[in-house]
């Protein structure tokens, strides 16, 4: 199989992966598959599972003499309903994702690869060379989640918390760094509970500071979305004391509302969310706070949606990811009263409106400063690239993709940023 086209849906992790299983299949040189599509789906939602159903088959009318292959979350979930659809030549799991052998059309394999994704003891440190135009690269350092949030299905297709030992994702950052990669982000589906699998139990923060001391030459390195109620001191120390770690954290908050964060089975209060983004900000005042919150949990209250919108403001959050509610076959929370879908809608509507404005006057702040920005593609005669605090920037002219550069913010649009290379 050479250069299978993957198309990816959902989180960071899926992102990373998508490189992996590409430079594993292309390791293979099989001639007999040469056209081939490979769906990595995501089943945080009912929608997402939508959407990558009508790729598929969209993808099989432009493409009729393609072979595809769906995998990822929801293949692990629901591997019958890929399996079922005529336009599907093969459904692999998550549980043999990283089997490049699952994939291949040269063997008498089923029609379904897929196991129990539970027995799934560990992570295997993959090592990539290189992510295909891409500037910053995604290292994973953890998969599946503990937890059993009352609204999540992920737990079921990525199996129970297991860590890549520090060892490997040392010397996956520093190859790497020697690639000429100058941001690398940490990823996985739980990251604070990274360690807990691991002989004697290291936490996130050890992990991270031992990456600062041990690739001197790694420039930025950026955190993806953590649970904040888990961070250990050690990581807000790397975070507050050096300024290699990004100034942009992303939080699993999910609702601003104490009696919903108990039917959501969160491990957090209102209170807890705001001590932490208070602390942070208090010893590194750029930090800038990105948040998940669901609109319309089931017996949400107008009430209770208020904390929500409240809690933008109260935790100073600047880029916000916003889901209406979508109920999951087989959670706790769909068989809780459901908010009506018009008032789900409604209410996450109102929170992107305020999302919206709270990023926009964040990015009229900038005007007059000077930014580092990881230059990403070219685009429309220009370039594009973020900032340290992951605001999208734009700048006339040419550069090298990949370089770090300082940038003077000139002025603001609805896409971000617009800078000038300085001088």
């Amino acid at each position: 199989m050479t250069r299978p086209d993957i198309i990816t849906f959902g989180c960071r992790l899926n992102i990373y992966e998508s490189e992996v299983l590409r430079g594993q299949l292309e390791s293979q040189q099989d001639e007999t598959a040469t056209d081939t599509v490979i769906f990595n789906t995501c089943a945080v939602t009912g929608e997402a599972v939508r959407q990558a159903r009508q790729s598929i088959r969209r993808t099989r009318r432009e493409r009729p003499d393609a072979k595809i292959i769906v995998t990822g979350c929801a293949a692990q979930i629901d591997p019958e309903q890929f399996a079922g659809m005529a336009e599907v030549d093969r459904v692999v799991g998550n549980s043999h994702k990283a089997e490049a052998s699952a994939f291949a059309f040269d063997t008498l394999q089923p029609k379904v690869v897929s196991s129990d994704i539970m027995a799934v003891k560990e992570t295997a440190g993959h090592l990539v060379s290189g992510f295909a135009d891409k500037a910053r690269a995604f290292v994973e350092i953890q998969n599946g989640c503990n937890h059993r949030c009352t609204f999540c299905i992920i737990p079921y297709g990525r199996g129970n918390s297991r860590s890549v030992p520090a060892g490997a994702v040392i010397e996956q950052i520093k190859l790497l760094v020697s690639q000429g990669y100058r941001e690398v982000v940490l990823t996985g589906v739980d990251l604070t509970s990274y360690g807990t699998d691991l002989p004697g139990r290291p936490q996130l923060g050890t992990l991270v500071q031992r990456i600062l001391k041990l690739v001197p030459d790694l420039p930025r390195l950026r955190i993806s979305s953590i649970d904040s109620i888990e961070v250990d001191d050690a990581l807000i120390d790397a975070i507050t004391g050096d300024m290699r770690v990004m100034p942009h954290l992303h939080l699993s908050l999910q609702a601003g509302d104490d009696m919903i964060l108990k039917r959501m089975k969160r491990r957090h209060r209102r209170e807890d969310a705001i001590a932490f983004c208070g602390r942070v900000h208090a010893a590194r005042p750029d930090i800038v706070f990105g948040a998940d919150i669901i609109a319309g949990f089931p017996t949400e209250t107008d009430a209770m949606f208020e904390n929500s919108l409240r809690l933008v403001e109260d935790c100073r959050l600047t880029y916000l990811h916003v889901f209406p509610y979508s109920a999951r076959e087989g959670t706790p929370a769909a068989r809780m009263p459901q908010v009506p879908m018009p008032v789900r809608k409604e209410r996450a509507k109102a929170l992107r409106a305020l999302g919206h404005a709270q990023k926009q006057a964040y990015f009229t702040s900038r005007i007059g400063a000077r930014e580092r920005v990881l230059i990403e593609r070219a685009e429309n005669g220009g370039m594009r690239g973020h900032s340290e605090s992951f605001a999208p920037v734009e700048l006339p002219g040419h550069m090298a993709v990949g370089n770090v550069i300082d940038v003077d913010i000139i002025s603001v649009n609805d896409r971000g940023l617009v800078g000038i290379a300085a001088g």
